[in-house]
């Protein structure tokens, strides 16, 4: 097991990096010292593309040893999307080519009957956005499936039976939505379809947000809680997309989010003395970690950043802080029922 967690560690870490960071990056450069370090880190991240994919560099990552690198490939696809502009259409063609070949050697993977499914969907709807030969069934099957496993009250089955951890956030919603809005923008889907999903993301994002407790802390229930912060890539996402539930605002979610992060990252013992991620939920708990868990595996954390790619000037960033449904429930204010979203 340890032998084969080395062979896809450094995909895993790439790919789900980028998917956090990229709207980041898709800012582009400025003359703010955040802008300059932006464009340090999408220069990086160009090179990073060309090498990881060039089957004659030794630093080529590794897209169809096992079933791994089908997740993790599926990551860099939806960091490609969410970071376009800066990240795909500034590349040479030698390197556009290189990409698509390393995505593409994905397909002779089986993904398991589950959210793994999306995997393979998001993969090929990189390949449409970006106007590549494409296959609708991967896409069409993981959709279909998916709303089938619809169990009501915006949460997803993980596969046919229902499972009580974070894999809507970590994976289906966000994947799901993505894959959507680009069929849908290319004609190729009913915009009722992709509204009443966002709709479900919607409810699961305002049940994420009640469960951050006070002191920023939140139920530890489920598998892969190693992932850390990426349990909210969902709420980050809405707030990225200003689609946000209508009693969660802007500053509730950046103050509620900021809490969760900066509990976990003042946690000792969250970082090895090299800088890299240690695996645990609060600082470094490694029997906390499954069998596929690695240090790549850790920085699924970074979807829990992307309102970075808000700008500057958004009310994300420019309201004042507010307090979240939790912290103003056990203060003792008046607050609204809530109430499940109807099937």
């Amino acid at each position: 097991e340890e032998v084969s967690r080395k062979e896809v560690t450094h995909l895993e870490a790439f790919g789900r990096l980028i998917a956090g960071i990229s709207p980041w990056l898709e800012l582009g450069f400025d003359q703010t010292d955040e802008g300059r370090v932006r464009r340090n880190y999408i220069e990086l991240t160009r090179t990073c593309l060309a090498v990881a994919t060039n089957p004659y560099s030794p630093d080529f990552m590794n897209f169809s040893k096992g079933a791994q690198p089908l997740v993790d490939a599926a990551f860099l696809a939806h960091g490609l999307l969410r970071g376009y502009h800066q990240l795909w259409d500034p590349l040479d063609i030698e390197t556009k080519k290189n990409i698509v070949d390393a995505l593409r050697s994905t397909r002779i993977i089986k993904p398991y009957y589950s959210n793994w499914l999306l995997f393979s969907a998001m993969i090929e709807t990189f390949f449409l956005q970006a106007g590549y030969e494409w296959d609708p069934v991967r896409i069409d099957y993981a959709i279909k499936k998916h709303l089938e496993w619809y169990k009501g009250d915006g949460i997803y089955g993980d596969g046919p039976e229902f499972h009580w951890d974070y894999y809507n956030s970590f994976v289906i919603h966000p994947m799901l939505l993505d894959i959507l809005k680009v069929l849908t923008e290319k004609g190729l889907e009913k915009r009722t379809l992709y509204n009443d999903v966002l709709n479900r993301a919607k409810r699961y994002a305002a049940i994420l947000e009640r469960l951050i407790s006070p002191d920023g802390t939140f139920p530890p229930i489920g598998r892969s809680l190693a992932y850390r912060f990426g349990v909210f890539q969902l709420l980050g996402q809405l707030a990225l997309y200003d689609e946000l539930p209508d009693d969660i605002s802007p500053a509730q979610a950046r103050s509620a989010m900021s809490a969760v992060i900066s509990k976990m990252v003042e946690a000792p013992g969250m970082f090895d003395d090299k800088g890299w991620l240690t695996i645990g939920l609060y600082g470094h708990q490694p029997s906390s970690g499954e069998s596929y868990i690695s240090t790549g595996s850790l920085y699924l954390c970074a979807t829990g950043l992307l309102p970075l790619g808000l700008p500057p000037g958004h009310n994300f960033w420019t309201l004042p802080s507010a307090d979240w449904s939790q912290k103003k429930i056990w203060r003792g204010d008046d607050f609204q029922p809530d109430h499940a979203l109807s099937f």
